[in-house]
């Protein structure tokens, strides 16, 4: 599902279109202010978001095989 599916369905729960995009996006941005403030976002019974931090991985080359 992408976002604007997801703003589509809960469209019928606001007076527009505008407003549920509007509600969506507010959510988002403070999700994604959270996480780059290095804080934990938990909605029980939904999910946990977090950032986590990886080392580097070792790529090859598909032609080379280097």
């Amino acid at each position: 599902m992408t976002k604007g599916d997801f703003v589509e369905r809960i469209a019928g729960k606001f007076e527009n279109k505008k407003a549920a995009a509007d509600a969506v996006e507010a959510v988002l941005d403070g999700i994604t202010e959270t996480l780059a403030g290095g804080g934990d976002v938990n909605f029980t019974g939904f999910g946990k978001f977090s950032v986590a931090e990886r080392g580097p991985r070792q790529g090859v080359n598909p032609r080379t095989g280097e």
